[in-house]
């Protein structure tokens, strides 16, 4: 028997694969379709153990659909643009498409040996001129169809690198990156009208039932339906051309506990007034430096300015409130204005204990002891469920939920005319403007006298060009001296193109559709769509559970507008599984300063580092880290153990929704169970015919048995229990004294059940074991019901209700003959008395009253 070498085979049977076409994509009208799909990767050069788990969840599972007769669809891309391969540029002098294909081309070749049914023949990138002409394309058409729309915003600018930054990127009020303090800029930007969509978005949530439920709570908080009122303070005294401050709440019910009202420092108001006044201006300015997350505005101090101007309350003429302007209040939020109910608002509490303004609760909890916010408790804020008693306003002493306290402060609104209940989301409009060169370039056209026009069809794609710098901060497109010119496509004067390219989510948000048509010279190949579509099964991080997920849908909704998906496609996604991650230990020793060093695995052994003995600290495990150093290389575990035994190891070890542990002990328990199975098929393969009827049935029902648990299990992503049921079938197959034939059968069910995680083991063994043909096209073992049932069944006994034996018989016996053989089995027990009554429950248990 040689010994199992995994190098050797797993080359040999990729090679194979790939000369029979096992993989390629091809709709079959007489076949059932599955499409497949994995997050595809930003190709940052080097895959690690989280792209290995990834990818083989979405494996095994087109592999079990392929063998289970359907036509599956398992593609691969890259999503390449971004700012990274601009930061490699600058910092190496070279070139973001060089440092992004030359990255492809290396995690393709580390990608292939782990042998992976993907068809590569679809393979693209998001920065190929073929992939953003089409997304161009899309652009233009959504343009048509009012999806898009162009409008001055205020955005975080990074003066140093002269770009926009997202929330994310502020950390305290400075650029994540230069550190210079962000300046919130009016610039005009191109954005997709996603809040118009925002009710149909959150509704079809509670069709998605095979989406996690996370992931459905998560976009429905980040979508942001809430019920409240429109209304309008008037002002004292008009100002700047302003007579009243309009301002959107969900809490109406608080208006009596009103102190203030506040506008946005971008607010138009806030403006005006800074245009006159020196002091708002600088109040202004400084309040635009701050940052504009939610996180960011709770946790930074809550400063103002008061405008010396005043409102009156809608409910009292006589009641004024003085008008503020407040760092914590954002424009693109609302009306960019609120009214401050300080004792059930957190941060209006901050602010108005920060300027001594009335602090005055409209409700207290139903029931207990309460201390007020104006005593100098916490502001009071429950949810709108739970119930309150109303001390102010429109319920009077009665107790009731905040919920009703809302609607009861709509009604009486709109009843009086000074309010109006509307349903409002938290989801904005998608700015896609990005200052940067390595992205999509937006398809218009600036023209003095003609404003912006689209690029005609025919000039599409607008690639990017390549004679670009980066020995500067900004946009290398805004200082080409050649590219930004062109003739106004109307009226034929010199003008500019536009040198914003498209946010890389937009890349991400359509592949899914691109690649049922890869090569199409549209969008999409509307029969190809309509055969492919939806992706059945979607795999990937949670990371991705609000922004992409959320766009990607978006994006269906909007190509089925504009007649590039069929409409049963409008949710591209059916069903959705979020993977966890693959953590390591992390080693750190330090330097003479104390600082932490931190040490690759492979640097490491019995809590020492190999060169020097010296001893390091073990962490415990986390997420993989390049910084850390906690990382192992796939490519060194194929070299050492091979593709399965990785395989194997990433999917057994947890279940796939948890966080699953990388040890060098776990990949070599791997390697030898794999041995084993060698072994084993071997054994099987040369084994002499020696019949044996009891042992050849057991073995058979266990066969039968294992092929339906994990038929099952792998249907439900128990990839973890689908391996456990394998290795308690290959205990027993090397223990049965079953004859040749049927141990043959066994082992040959037992390799092409193991198929989808170790594919290529199991070809090998296929063919040792007589395998007709490539065990990676063989259709998938069934079960014989029949043999799923037990002709025995083992029933306990017990005596006055203890547990006194048990007894095996057959399934249909009599239950005047289970009487006899369970009184015959606890006699010891009854000690000569005779049973009072003796109780049988068929198939469970035997119950004996003494």
């Amino acid at each position: 028997m040689p010994p199992y070498s995994a190098p050797t085979i797993e080359a040999r049977w990729q090679a194979a694969w790939d000369e029979a076409g096992c993989f390629r994509a091809k709709a079959d009208p007489e076949k059932p379709k599955y499409y497949v799909l994995e997050m595809f990767p930003y190709p940052s050069g080097r895959i690690h153990m989280g792209h290995v788990r990834n990818y083989t969840m979405g494996d095994v599972v087109a592999r079990h659909r392929r063998a289970t007769g359907h036509a599956v669809l398992h593609p691969m891309g890259w999503d390449a643009f971004g700012l990274p391969a601009e930061n490699a540029a600058m910092a190496s002098g070279g070139h973001p498409k060089d440092w992004t294909y030359a990255n492809i081309a290396d995690m393709r070749g580390q990608m292939k040996p782990l042998g992976f049914s993907i068809d590569w023949s679809r393979e693209f990138a998001t920065c190929d001129p073929e992939y953003y002409g089409q997304q161009q394309a899309l652009f233009l058409d959504m343009l048509d169809a009012d999806l898009v729309t162009r409008r001055a915003a205020v955005v975080n600018w990074d003066p140093v690198e002269m770009t926009v930054l997202a929330n994310e990127q502020v950390v305290d009020g400075k650029g994540w990156r230069s550190g210079a303090e962000v300046e919130r800029r009016e610039l005009t930007q191109w954005f997709f009208k996603i809040s118009d969509m925002a009710g149909d978005l959150l509704d079809a949530l509670d069709g998605l039932d095979d989406w996690p439920a996370k992931v459905k709570l998560m976009q429905a908080n980040w979508i942001g339906r809430s019920r409240g009122l429109e209304l309008a303070f008037q002002m004292t005294e008009p100002a700047q051309g302003f007579d009243s401050i309009p301002v959107y709440t969900t809490r109406p019910d608080t208006l009596l506990g009103a102190s203030f009202v506040a506008v946005s420092p971008d607010h138009p108001l806030a403006k005006a007034l800074s245009a006159e006044d020196p002091s708002i201006a600088a109040y202004c300015e400084e309040a635009r430096k701050g940052g504009t997350t939610e996180e960011a505005i709770e946790t930074a101090e809550k400063t103002g300015i008061d405008t010396g101007l005043r409102v009156r309350h809608p409910l009292d003429d006589s009641w004024e409130l003085p008008v503020w302007i407040a760092n914590f209040i954002l424009m693109d939020y609302g009306t960019g204005a609120i009214f401050g109910c300080p004792a059930h608002d957190g941060r209006d509490l901050d602010f108005a204990r920060k300027y001594q303004l009335p602090v005055v609760s409209t409700f207290v909890p139903a029931q207990g002891e309460h201390v007020r916010p104006e005593e100098g408790a916490d502001a009071f804020t429950p949810q709108k469920s739970e119930p309150v008693r109303y001390v102010k306003l429109f319920a009077g002493e009665e107790v009731q939920t905040s919920d009703q306290g809302v609607e009861a402060a709509v009604a009486q609104a709109e009843a009086e005319g000074w309010g109006k209940g509307v349903t409002r989301y938290r989801l904005r409009d998608w700015l896609l403007s990005r200052q940067r060169y390595w992205g999509c370039p937006i398809p218009v056209i600036h023209c003095a006298d003609c404003g912006a026009v689209p690029v005609p069809r025919d000039q599409l794609p607008v690639e990017l060009p390549e004679d670009v710098t980066f020995d500067r901060p900004g946009n290398p497109l805004d200082r080409h001296p050649t590219w930004g010119r062109a003739p106004c496509p109307q009226c034929g004067k010199e003008a500019r193109r536009e040198t914003d390219t498209m946010d890389t989510f937009v890349d991400s948000s359509w592949y899914y559709a691109r690649f049922t048509a890869p090569q199409a010279v549209t969008p999409t190949e509307m029969d190809e769509a309509a055969y492919w579509m939806n992706v059945d099964q979607y795999i990937g991080g949670i990371e991705h559970a609000i922004l992409h997920l959320l766009y990607s849908r978006f994006f269906a909704r909007a190509m089925v507008k504009t007649g590039h998906l069929p409409a049963s496609a409008r949710e591209p996604f059916d069903a959705l599984f979020t993977q966890g991650m693959v953590t390591h230990e992390i080693y750190q020793s330090r330097d003479e300063n104390g600082r932490p060093v931190y040490h690759f695995p492979e640097e490491v052994e019995g809590g020492k580092l190999k060169d020097t003995g010296a001893p390091v600290e073990v962490i415990s495990s986390a997420k993989m880290s390049k910084s850390k150093k906690n990382v192992v290389d796939p490519v060194g575990i194929v070299a050492t153990y091979g593709a399965d035994t990785a395989r194997w190891f990433v999917l057994s070890d947890s279940p796939p929704e948890r966080d699953v542990e990388w040890t060098a002990s776990g990949a070599e328990a791997a390697y030898k169970h794999l041995s084993r199975v060698w072994r084993l098929a071997h054994e099987a393969a040369s084994s002499q015919d020696k019949p044996n009827a009891v042992a050849d049935t057991a073995l058979e029902r266990a066969r039968h048995k294992i092929v339906h648990e994990v038929s099952q299990v792998i249907e439900s992503f128990g990839f973890n229990a689908a391996i456990a049921k394998l290795y308690g079938f290959t205990n027993m197959l090397s223990k049965s004294d079953a004859g040749a034939g049927v141990k043959q059968k066994a082992a040959r069910t037992l390799v092409q059940l193991m198929a989808p995680m170790t594919p290529h083991l199991s070809e090998e063994l296929w063919t040792l074991l007589g395998g007709d043909g490539l065990c990676a096209q063989a259709p998938w073992p069934k079960a014989d019901r029949a043999m799923l049932v037990e002709d025995s069944i083992t029933l306990p006994i017990q005596v006055n209700g203890k547990r006194r034996g048990e007894i095996q018989v057959a399934r249909d016996l009599a239950v005047a003959e289970i009487e006899r053989l369970a009184l015959e089995a606890v006699s010891r027990s009854l000690d000569g008395v005779a049973p009072k009554k003796v109780i049988v429950v068929p198939g469970r248990i035997v119950n004996v009253v003494a």
